[in-house]
């Protein structure tokens, strides 16, 4: 339906046409222009120019023209139906086809009148009904916020869920149900009363350990209406598809509502993802036994640095440097002395701490040979023992100019301009005020590789002589300190802060920059993580370079996954900006090894690693339905709680209801009325049509 309304008074359309009317007569009132003319011609020209001078004025009156629509909206009924596996463990097929049908018939009944959403829900929110129950979670809340957000700012009239009230992700579903403005009908699934069961309830482990060390599992189990029976907890390692037995604990129920938590202790004694099986033993009756087990899975990380601290000669700084390394357990230290290293493999360590090595009379120098060799990061730390002339050459990073006969005492002060790490302001207000070392007097200088973290600060004089200095050169990592005497500063910490962190902090953070190792292969390719749940897709991505070590992505990539049994699956890459990225989709619960290949410029490249899919068996730990939580989801929102049998009844209450209505929605809109073309072509066809009388009959 279309109006004309105006911006200004009314009345002023008067005005518009007493304007054409004066117009029109000051033309062609008594006008003798056309006196030899047909008496009609001089009233048509009038009559063309008062309708162009009024049609004008009106126009400037900015006149809108309104248009409005009308649509009606039927009412949204959102059918949702918890798709998750603890559904179908209580109900049977009969069953389930028995509540398709119905659940079906009352979408068709209703969609009549209704506009029908049909929504599944578990792990996730998706389209359609899913009757074969595969999700392995059940997350109620998310559903209703999905609904929330999705239906709230339209005519939602109501929410038909069919569920057993059993949810083991996400947050009550009943904080996020009041926000929905619509009845909710539940039609409660499963049986609410116990039964017999015993249930290992919850198992809690990290995620990573590192070789050599012990972790710990805590275990829950629980047993319903089971006292007098008697079971056994056997924790077993799960090896290429068999079981090997670690511990077995006697479980004994004592109450019909019973509860106890274990712990066990295992050993990281295998490098990879492990994988480990906690198991009870049935009991007689037991109502589901597929609860009574669970999978864990471990990554245990071979991750441990080898560290040597090699000294000329005793000294305190050992020890502080060995405390402060070792309290890092991805570190394994060792202590040795120039004289006593028969056997000793230098190869084997990522990092060595240099005590007053090279010494006088250039002990030491074939250790610093081996190290280059094996490009092996250290640190050395200058003593009154110390050769400076033979330290200098063997590094570039400082040079000292020492007569090696007197000493200085220095304290430390931050160098400003350091960016190789960071500190926390907890060291970084500590280290100024710990005592002095013992550093040789003389000077100091910073090589072009170097740079500076501590400078020396004598008295209260601060220089830009280095105390400790890191850097870089010929591929490998070497800091310097200065000075001797650091077991001062562990004392002054725990005699200040009663604790050795800040020590330690200064320590750790010094060795893990001079230890970590740059990866240097040309062919990467990585797991998202390294152990998905079974509903997880498998993602991985893939990197490659060139001699120059820039990325590309080129070559085609192929990738080979084998599980357990040997069975491979073979994929592509799919290429990206600079990289590749491969979904292999889900995998079934196992440990998986892969094989990556790339032909660049002639080479075959390979990579390799392993992953885990794990069970998520959140289902199957509660069976019991919870009727209770559903009908406060009801009563909450102004709905019923209705079961299967009584599914029929849904749509006449529906009906029944004043809100469940359809909504008139009417939009409006105006546009400027000069915009319409035929306005223009009406002035056109006006003023053509007067100028032709005119000029035909001899005016203008």
């Amino acid at each position: 339906m279309e109006s004309i309304s105006f911006q200004y008074p009314t009345w002023y359309l008067l005005g518009c046409i007493l304007a054409g009317l004066l117009y029109a007569a000051f033309l062609y009132y008594r006008s003798d222009k056309f006196k030899d003319a047909p008496r009609w011609v001089n009233p048509l020209m009038a009559i063309l120019r008062f309708l162009t001078v009024s049609l004008l004025a009106i126009l400037l009156l900015s006149p809108l023209l309104k248009s409005s629509d009308q649509e009606i909206r039927k009412p949204i009924l959102v059918f949702a139906q918890d798709a998750s596996e603890s559904v179908a463990a209580v109900t049977d097929s009969l069953s389930r086809n028995e509540l398709q049908q119905s659940w079906a018939g009352l979408s068709e009944r209703l969609g009549d009148e209704y506009e029908i959403v049909n929504l599944a829900f578990g792990s996730e929110v998706r389209s359609g009904t899913d009757f074969t129950f595969p999700d392995k979670s059940s997350n109620l809340s998310e559903a209703l916020q999905y609904i929330y957000d999705t239906y709230s700012t339209q005519n939602l009239g109501a929410v038909i869920m069919t569920t057993d009230g059993i949810y083991n992700q996400g947050s009550n579903p009943l904080y996020q149900a009041t926000r929905l403005g619509a009845p909710v009908y539940t039609v409660p699934l499963g049986d609410t009363i116990p039964k017999k069961d015993l249930i290992l309830k919850r198992v809690f482990n990290n995620q990573i350990a590192y070789l050599g060390d012990r972790f710990s599992v805590q275990i829950d189990i629980s047993a319903i209406n089971a006292a007098g029976s008697s079971s056994q907890l056997v924790i077993s390692k799960i090896e290429n598809g068999q079981a090997k037995i670690l511990q077995r604990q006697p479980v004994n129920i004592n109450q019909a509502d019973y509860f106890d938590t274990r712990e066990i202790i295992l050993d990281a004694d295998q490098a990879g993802v492990q994988r480990y099986r906690v198991s009870l033993n049935t009991i007689a009756g037991e109502a589901s036994t597929a609860n009574n087990s669970r999978d864990i899975f471990l990554d245990v990380l071979d991750a441990r640095q080898q560290i040597l601290i090699l000294a000329k000669a005793p000294h305190p700084d050992l020890a502080a440097f060995r405390s402060a390394i070792t309290a890092n357990r991805n570190y394994e230290v060792e202590t040795a002395y120039l004289g006593k290293t028969g056997g000793l493999n230098l190869a084997a360590y990522d990092f060595v701490i240099l005590h007053q090595i090279p010494a006088s009379g250039g002990q030491g120098n074939e250790i610093i040979r081996q190290l280059n060799e094996n490009k092996t990061a250290r640190l050395f730390v200058v003593g009154s023992q110390t050769n400076t002339n033979i330290l200098n050459s063997s590094q570039s990073i400082l040079q000292i100019n020492a007569d090696g006969q007197n000493t200085n005492d220095v304290q430390a002060a931050i160098d400003p301009g350091f960016s190789l790490f960071t500190i926390s302001e907890n060291l970084r207000n500590q280290l100024p005020v710990f005592p002095p070392l013992i550093a040789p007097f003389g000077e100091f200088q910073a090589g072009s590789a170097g740079q500076a973290f501590l400078n020396q600060r004598i008295g209260k004089v601060s220089t830009a002589y280095p105390l400790l200095t890191f850097g870089e050169a010929d591929g490998i990592k070497t800091g310097v300190l200065s000075a001797e005497g650091i077991w001062k500063w562990r004392l002054f910490d725990f005699l200040q802060n009663k604790n050795h962190e800040a020590f330690n902090e200064l320590v750790q953070k010094s060795v893990q920059y001079l230890s970590v190792k740059e990866d240097k292969r040309r062919f990467r390719i990585r797991p998202a993580k390294n152990i998905f749940d079974e509903n997880e897709t498998v993602q991985l991505d893939a990197e490659l370079y060139n001699e120059s070590f820039q990325r590309i992505n080129d070559p085609d990539v192929s990738l080979t996954i084998t599980d357990e049994a040997g069975r491979q699956f073979n994929f592509t890459f799919d290429k990206t900006a600079e990289a590749y990225t491969l979904d292999a989709g889900n995998l079934a619960v196992g440990n998986y090894s892969f094989n990556g290949r790339a032909l660049l410029d002639g080479q075959n490249l390979t990579a390799a690693g392993q992953f885990s899919v794990q069970p998520i068996q959140l289902e199957l730990f509660q069976t019991t339905a919870d009727h209770g939580l559903l009908r406060l989801l009801s009563q909450e929102l102004g709905g019923q709680t209705v079961y299967p049998d009584q599914l029929a009844s849904i749509e006449e209450s529906i009906r029944n209801r004043d809100t469940v209505k359809p909504v008139i929605y009417e939009s409006t809109r105006t546009r400027p009325l000069i915009d319409l073309k035929w306005i223009f072509l009406i002035l056109i066809l006006l003023l053509g049509g007067e100028w032709f009388l005119r000029r035909y009959f001899g005016s203008y």
